[in-house]
C-alpha cells in the first residue's frame, strides 16, 4: 500500500464511524417519541427489582436523583446516554400505571417530557432490549438513576 492511499483509507473510516454514529443517533431520537400520540407507560414485573414502569416497548423506565420536581437536569451528552421519554399527546397510562402521578414538562429544547410522580422519564442507551435494567443504581452525570415504581418511587434490589 502507498502513503497515497493512506489519508483516503482514514478518510473513509473516520466517515464509516461518522454514518454509525448518526445512524444510532437517528435511532435514539425516533426512539425517544412516540410516533405523533401521547406515550403509553406499563408496568413490568422484574426479577430483581419487583414491579417497574416501562414504556411502549417494554424498556425501563428511570428517574434521575439530581433532577427537580418536573425539572430535567439531563441534557446534551447525559441525553444521548440517557434519553428522555418524550410524547407529543397526553400520556397514556396502561394497567398497573396510575394516570393521576402521569404528567409532562417542557424541556429546554422545546419538547415535552412524561414525569411520573413529578420524576421527569428516561430510558438508558444500553438496555436494547425489553425487560433490561443495565441502568438500574448507576451513577452517572452527577447522580444515581433508578427504575421507577407504580407508586413514583425508585425500585430498589431484592
Amino acid at each position: 500500500m502507498t502513503q497515497l492511499n493512506q489519508p483516503r483509507k482514514s478518510r473513509f473510516a473516520a466517515l464509516v464511524v461518522l454514518a454509525v454514529a448518526a445512524a444510532f443517533a437517528t435511532t435514539v431520537a425516533s426512539a425517544a417519541t412516540d410516533s405523533g400520540r401521547g406515550a403509553t407507560i406499563r408496568t413490568h414485573s422484574s426479577s430483581s427489582l419487583g414491579k417497574i414502569l416501562v414504556d411502549a416497548n417494554g424498556r425501563t423506565l428511570y428517574l434521575f436523583a439530581k433532577d427537580g420536581r418536573n425539572k430535567s437536569m439531563c441534557s446534551g451528552s447525559c441525553a444521548a446516554y440517557w434519553p428522555p421519554l418524550l410524547t407529543h399527546g397526553k400520556p397514556i397510562a396502561r394497567t398497573g400505571v396510575k394516570a393521576s402521578l402521569l404528567s409532562t414538562t417542557r424541556r429546554s429544547d422545546g419538547s415535552m417530557q412524561v414525569t411520573y410522580a413529578g420524576h421527569p422519564l428516561y430510558r438508558f442507551a444500553l438496555d436494547t432490549k425489553a425487560g433490561q435494567t443495565k441502568g438500574e443504581g448507576l451513577d452517572d452525570f452527577g447522580g444515581e438513576w433508578d427504575a421507577v415504581t407504580p407508586t413514583g418511587k425508585h425500585a430498589e434490589k431484592d
